[in-house]
């Protein structure tokens, strides 16, 4: 195996897409199973069915009602097969987000789902951060603040704000990543339905 790259240049490495279209296409299906399962009380089976879903990764795991946030919810740190934290994520995303109500029978056929794979978490400095390509971890004492590579882009956030708002999202003051504060980037391979 030839050894990895570290720093920002790591970060940069993940331009191509990882996933091919059937393995995309298998994980946002098994998202939509693993929500339904839970609402009939059912248990899905977790085995990674390709040696690549079986890899442990951190992700994310977002839903969209009629254009909407419904739920978002993920593991930066891997802690299972990639494949099993789908399922976890989605399932937590659909009825643990502390920001909305448990998604009902009802609304489950229309649920959009977005994946972000993310690449390991690596140390980055400020003015090395990239809107667009880098999700940010800021991190000060015991208060942590995430957010993933599209949600500037979304806003329509240049680089200080950005660093600013997730500050913001750990419970830090906005200014935070000037003054102390530990940053840590990555990247996200990002697939979903529109």
């Amino acid at each position: 195996m030839s050894p990895q790259p570290e720093g920002p240049a790591a970060l940069t490495a993940c331009d191509e897409a990882e996933f091919s279209p059937a393995e995309r296409a298998l994980l946002l299906k098994l998202a939509h199973d693993s929500i339904a399962a839970a609402l009939a009380g059912e248990s899905l089976d977790l085995t990674a069915p390709t040696p690549h879903l079986d890899e442990a990764r951190g992700a994310f795991t977002t839903l969209h009602l009629l254009g909407k946030l419904r739920g978002c919810i993920g593991y930066v740190v891997p802690s299972h097969s990639l494949y099993r934290t789908i399922a976890e994520t989605a399932r937590a995303a659909a009825f643990e987000d502390p920001r909305f109500d448990p998604v009902t029978l009802s609304e489950a056929p229309y649920l959009k789902i977005e994946i972000s794979v993310l690449s390991p978490l690596l140390p980055i400095r400020a003015e090395e951060v990239i809107v667009g390509k880098h999700g940010l971890v800021v991190t000060q004492g015991s208060r942590r603040g995430l957010l993933l590579p599209q949600v500037p882009l979304e806003w329509e956030w240049d680089r200080e704000t950005f660093l600013a708002q997730t500050c913001l999202k750990a419970g830090l003051a906005p200014d935070a990543w000037r003054n102390g504060a530990e940053l840590q980037a990555f990247t996200a391979e990002v697939f979903g339905e529109r």
